[in-house]
C-alpha cells in the first residue's frame, strides 16, 4: 500500500479529517448535534462537513441532550452509524438514562439482534476558564457502565486514527475530546510544547485512512524508574514536568482508552519500575484513577517498592478563577514523585 501524505493538523482539524473520510467511506455514517451544520460546531470540529455531504447527513438537533441520543440510538438499532456530538461534556447528564439503558443494553438485551453503533462526541476538561459547566472531566461515570466503549485521545495522530476505530467499532463509544489542547501547544501555563515527545498536540497527520485499535495505550517515554499512567491534555503536563525535572527517569504511558482498558502495557510497566503514579484532571474521589489504582495492586502488589500514588483535581465544582491551581500540574506532580522515589 502506498504511503500516505500528511498533513500537520491540529486535535480539531484532525476529528474533522476522521468524520470526513468516514463520512466519504460509508453512507451510513450520520453526523448529528447542536449547531454542528451549518456553523460547523462551536470548536468548528465539523465545519464544511455539511456543504460536502448535505443536511440529511450532517443536521443540527435541538438543544435537548436527551433526544440527540434517544435518537441516536433509533439510527444504530436502524443500521445507520451516527456520530452525535454533545456540545460540552458537563451537558451530557441529561442523556445518561439513554446511553446507560439504552445504548449500552441493546446488543445485550436483544441477544446480538440489534447493535447500538453510535459514537457520541464531546469536548471535555477545563483549560478554557469555562468554570464550573463548561470544564467537567465525567469520563469515570461511563467506565463504570458495561457496554460503553471510552475513548480519550492526547495527540492530533491518535483522535484521527481512534476517532474512526470508534465509529467504525459496533458498540456505543464516548469520545471525550480534550478541548485543552484542541487548537495545539497549551496556552496560559505549561506552553512549552514538549520538546523530546513526537506527539505533541499539533503534528503531521496522514491525510486519508487509518486506524488506531482501542484499548491499546502508548508508551510515551521509556523508563525505569516510576510508570505514570494518564491520558488526554494530561499526557502533556506530565511529559513537560519529566522534560522539567530532568533528573527522573519515568515511563509515561498514555492510556488512549479507558474501556477496554490496556491492563497488560500498565502491568508490565509497573513490573518493571516497581512505582506508579497516576494522573488524571478529574476529581479524586471515584475517579478512574481509584480503578486504575486498584488494578494496579491486584496485580503487581509484590512488585510495588511504594504506594501507588494520585495526582488529580480536587473534589469540588471547577473554579473559574482558580483554574491553573486545580489542574495537576508540575508542583503537585513533582511533589508526587519525592514521595514515591524517596527510598
Amino acid at each position: 500500500m502506498a504511503e500516505q501524505t500528511t498533513t500537520r493538523m491540529n486535535m480539531i482539524q484532525a476529528i474533522n479529517s476522521a468524520m470526513d473520510v468516514m463520512m466519504a467511506r460509508d453512507p451510513d455514517v450520520i453526523v448529528m448535534g447542536e449547531d454542528v451544520g451549518y456553523f460547523g460546531g462551536v470548536f468548528r470540529a465539523t465545519a464544511g462537513l455539511q456543504a460536502k455531504y448535505g443536511k440529511t447527513r450532517v443536521f443540527d438537533t435541538p438543544i435537548t441532550e436527551i433526544g440527540i441520543i434517544g435518537v441516536a440510538v433509533g439510527m444504530g438499532a436502524y443500521g445507520l452509524r451516527p456520530v452525535p456530538e454533545i456540545q460540552f461534556a458537563d451537558y451530557i447528564y441529561p442523556a445518561l438514562d439513554q446511553l446507560v439503558s439504552e445504548a449500552a443494553r441493546l446488543r445485550y438485551r436483544s441477544a446480538g439482534e440489534f447493535i447500538s453503533p453510535i459514537t457520541v462526541r464531546s469536548p471535555f476538561g477545563g483549560g478554557i476558564f469555562g468554570g464550573q459547566t463548561h470544564s467537567q472531566s465525567p469520563e469515570g461515570i461511563f467506565t463504570h457502565v458495561s457496554g460503553v466503549k471510552t475513548v480519550i485521545p492526547s495527540t492530533p495522530y491518535d483522535a484521527k486514527g481512534l476517532l474512526i476505530a470508534s465509529i467504525e467499532d459496533n458498540d456505543p463509544t464516548i469520545f471525550f475530546e480534550p478541548k485543552r489542547i484542541y487548537n495545539g501547544p497549551f496556552h496560559g501555563h505549561y506552553d512549552r510544547p514538549a520538546k523530546t515527545w513526537a506527539g505533541h498536540p499539533g503534528g503531521e497527520v496522514p491525510e486519508g485512512y487509518y486506524r488506531i485499535d482501542l484499548g491499546k495505550a502508548s508508551v510515551v517515554r521509556p523508563g525505569n524508574d516510576v510508570t505514570i499512567l494518564c491520558y488526554g491534555a494530561m499526557v502533556h503536563v506530565v511529559v513537560n514536568t519529566i522534560e522539567e525535572l530532568g533528573n527522573v527517569d519515568a515511563e509515561i504511558i498514555d492510556l488512549r482508552t479507558l474501556v477496554p482498558l490496556d491492563i497488560e502495557a500498565i502491568e508490565a510497566s509497573v513490573k518493571k519500575t516497581g512505582r506508579c503514579l497516576i494522573v488524571h484532571e478529574a476529581t479524586r474521589t471515584s475517579g478512574f484513577g481509584a480503578e486504575l489504582s486498584a488494578l494496579v495492586q491486584e496485580r503487581c502488589f509484590y512488585h510495588l517498592e511504594a504506594p501507588v500514588e494520585r495526582v488529580t483535581g480536587f473534589d469540588t465544582p471547577y473554579p473559574h478563577s482558580l483554574e491553573w491551581a486545580y489542574f495537576p500540574g508540575p508542583v503537585r506532580i513533582g511533589t508526587a514523585l519525592k514521595k514515591l522515589l524517596k527510598d
